[in-house]
């Protein structure tokens, strides 16, 4: 079910989607920030996936005092359908995409809007802020977009953008390039990680992407503590690669680029995903790894050059034996270090084990 205001709306500047799903603590300050933006040509669309909490009252709240917002009820199916639910009702030129738990700076959609017209690019893309509300309210920005770097960039010239986190919620895309390329979500009901293969998308079609020297965004770090306990969850990820895959193949994009970016974004994640599994999920999971870089290796779709020199040989480690690669990360994170300088001395001798050195404490 859809509700909004009944009078006939013109084509909005920016169209700015909110997946909504229980999440009543944060999500006053998060619509209060979208309703107060300088930027006021806009449509905010809250998507709520069967919530059960508080949010739909407090959705209701700004139902009712501001025209711009709708809401869109749906029963609960997970973040990929709730985002393409949503992009299939946006109007706006541009759309942006604001968590239920974050909140923007006031200025956010005004000024990547302008940039992105001034640009006449795809994306507009900012930095963002690591937000901390306990013990008290913490900022750090991130450096998504290095500090001093601007201006318009294509992926395919600056392929450091596929391997940074994808923070698809500091960007506004434009509307028509979304649907000309076919970018949306993989719906897998209750999945993690999905947003892994639209950033992959938007990266592989833009051609024109303008980098926003600023900060707004503010990505709440509070719950982030947690481990993954649910064992269908734990291979989310595994399904966000296949789907690029799929789509390069599917869209006839180059192969000879896109599938060893895909390689060296598929260790990273799985890295990450790795060390936020409890013990008991990790051996599976590490099996699992193991298979996919091994067929990446028969595929030879992999380039060591993108990688950086002390993940070469951990990759190995788990392609080597991935139960001795868990019982050596268990025996703790000091002896996990010492064994990577040994695989990388064994792989590369003593000017890699410098060079480890030296990118892991910054100096290099």
């Amino acid at each position: 079910m859809v509700v909004e205001c009944p009078e006939e709306r013109q084509v909005p500047k920016v169209s700015l989607l909110v997946p909504v799903y229980n999440v009543e603590r944060y999500l006053r300050e998060c619509l209060e920030s979208a309703r107060r933006q300088t930027l006021a040509d806009i449509e905010v669309i809250c998507v709520n996936d069967g919530s059960t909490d508080g949010s739909r009252a407090i959705i209701e709240e700004f139902l009712n005092v501001d025209q711009r917002f709708r809401v869109i009820d749906k029963e609960n199916s997970g973040y990929g359908a709730s985002m393409n639910r949503g992009l299939g009702e946006a109007r706006g030129e541009f759309v942006g995409i604001l968590e239920s738990d974050d909140f923007l700076d006031a200025d956010a959609l005004e000024v990547l809007y302008d940039a992105a017209q001034a640009a006449s690019a795809e994306v507009a893309k900012a930095d963002f802020y690591l937000h901390w509300s306990e013990p008290a309210p913490r900022d750090e920005r991130f450096g998504w977009v290095e500090e001093g770097l601007g201006g318009v960039v294509d992926p395919r010239d600056y392929r450091e953008v596929f391997f940074r986190k994808p923070s698809i919620w500091s960007a506004l895309y434009r509307r028509s390039f979304l649907e000309e390329n076919d970018i949306r979500f993989l719906e897998t009901p209750g999945a993690s990680y999905q947003d892994s293969a639209f950033n992959f998308k938007v990266w592989a079609c833009a051609r024109r992407v303008v980098l926003v020297d600023r900060a707004f965004l503010h990505y709440r770090q509070d719950n982030e503590a947690s481990s993954v306990n649910s064992p269908g969850k734990v291979y989310c990820v595994c399904d966000e690669y296949a789907e690029m895959l799929r789509y390069v193949e599917e869209r006839g994009l180059d192969e000879g680029f896109f599938l060893p970016v895909i390689a060296k974004m598929r260790y990273d994640s799985y890295m990450w995903n790795f060390e936020r599994l409890t013990p008991a999920l990790r051996e599976g999971f590490a099996q699992r790894m193991a298979e996919d870089f091994r067929r990446e290796d028969e595929a030879d779709m992999v380039d060591f050059s993108l990688f950086e020199p002390w993940k070469i040989p951990e990759r190995q480690a788990v392609i080597d034996d991935a139960a001795a690669f868990c019982a050596l990360r268990a025996t703790g994170e000091r002896d996990g270090k010492l064994a990577i300088l040994v695989r990388c001395w064994r792989a590369g001798g003593p000017a890699l084990v410098v060079q480890v050195l030296k990118r892991r404490l910054g100096r290099g």
